[in-house]
């Protein structure tokens, strides 16, 4: 299309933002509604592989995501008691690094700085109260009192997705996978210049991720309870009992932890949208549409990947409803594909059985899921 849209993207996040960027650099006039209060991001670091930091190039961010991270190329396998097991070069997409480590803080002031100036509208501290879709446009009034007709508004809002509900109601609420994610940033040991995962015959896996030159994340997936919650008081001591079974790197990261304040847990969810992920001029996309496991370390990278394909099937389409069914198209196999390897990888991780589905999935492996989400997608 070469005429101008307007836009409404519902949610400042890693692909929310992405997307304002690539379609206000196109000339189209994009409003953000984001709920949070500043441009930050809750949580620890995040792997920016291959096919992402592809994504950061085609925006102009590249530079910036690497200057605020950590760029490495090897993943380093352990057994629990630390002795190297395997060193494994990651591969790239195209001229893009292999990975880059960087911290969830930092990703989210580069992406903000890079939507607004491309000319995007960022409005924090918002979101819709109310839209509706007539065929031409979509009313939307947001909780700030802003009101607006957009040609399209794109659902970048999360596990939660608000717009999900408003599209599909319950239909696809999160689903609780089981388990858990426990995380805490560290100062980074000089032997961790890329990930080390440490796994073996325990039914669990460490893994140890640099995210600038003075920093790293430990992280493992432990089962845990729906309704289970740390202790306040002694998080650092429940994370210590879950991983008592590890030694090297992982130990030595252990005895760092002191805090219970600076654990991070998440529980583990996931969403499939099995119906369209557009209805109208409306469309859901990252998380609200296929929110997977962390077991690839390719949420985010789909999020992105979601936004540029979605700005480039509008650049090629001769209209809005066209240029989403082109976008869906593309987009569902290739994540779906990846959330049902991240969930069968999770399952043949902690011993859980594996659907015979599943088990097709998993021939694959991760090197050879890596090799295949570095090409054009």
């Amino acid at each position: 299309m070469t005429t101008p849209l307007r836009v409404l993207v519902h949610g400042g996040g890693i692909g929310g933002l992405t997307l304002a960027t690539a379609l206000a650099t196109r000339s189209h006039r994009v409003d953000v509604a984001e709920l949070r209060e500043q441009p930050e991001a809750l949580g620890v670091g995040i792997i920016q592989p291959s096919n992402a930091l592809h994504v950061m190039r085609e925006i102009g961010v590249l530079d910036a995501c690497l200057a605020a991270g950590f760029e490495w190329e090897v993943l380093t396998i352990c057994d629990p008691a630390g002795a190297t097991l395997a060193k494994i070069p990651q591969p790239r997409m195209g001229d893009a690094p292999s990975n880059n480590g960087i911290p969830r803080p930092a990703l989210a002031r580069v992406l903000a700085d890079a939507a607004a100036g491309a000319g995007a509208t960022v409005r924090f501290g918002t979101s819709i109260a109310s839209v509706a879709d007539d065929g031409e446009g979509v009313d939307v009034t947001l909780t700030d009192g802003h009101t607006g007709r957009y040609d399209l508004v794109v659902g970048f809002d999360g596990i939660g997705s608000p717009l999900r509900r408003h599209l599909y109601g319950e239909a696809y609420a999160p689903e609780y996978t089981g388990f858990a994610n426990w995380r805490v940033t560290l100062p980074r040991s000089p032997e961790v210049q890329g990930v080390v995962m440490s796994a073996g015959n325990l039914a669990a896996k460490a893994l140890l991720t640099p995210i600038t030159a003075d920093l790293m994340y430990l992280g493992s997936v432990f089962a845990e309870a729906e309704d289970f919650r740390p202790d306040p008081e002694r998080a650092h001591e429940q994370l210590r009992e879950r991983l008592a079974g590890f030694g090297g790197p992982i130990a030595e990261a252990l005895a760092q932890v002191t805090d219970p304040a600076a654990v991070v847990y998440s529980r583990i969810s996931q969403v499939t949208v099995e119906e369209p992920w557009h209805v109208g001029r409306i469309v859901l996309a990252g998380d609200a549409a296929h929110a997977s496991t962390p077991h690839l370390a390719q949420g985010a990278a789909m999020a992105v990947e979601d936004a540029l394909v979605l700005a480039q099937s509008l650049d090629a389409a001769d209209s809005v409803p066209a240029a989403l069914a082109a976008w869906e198209e593309r987009r569902r196999p290739r994540a779906m594909w990846v959330q049902g390897l991240s969930r069968a990888v999770l399952k043949q991780e902690t011993g859980t059985p594996t659907t015979p589905e599943e088990d097709e999935l998993l021939k694959v492996g991760i090197p050879g899921a890596a090799h295949v989400l570095v090409r054009p997608y």
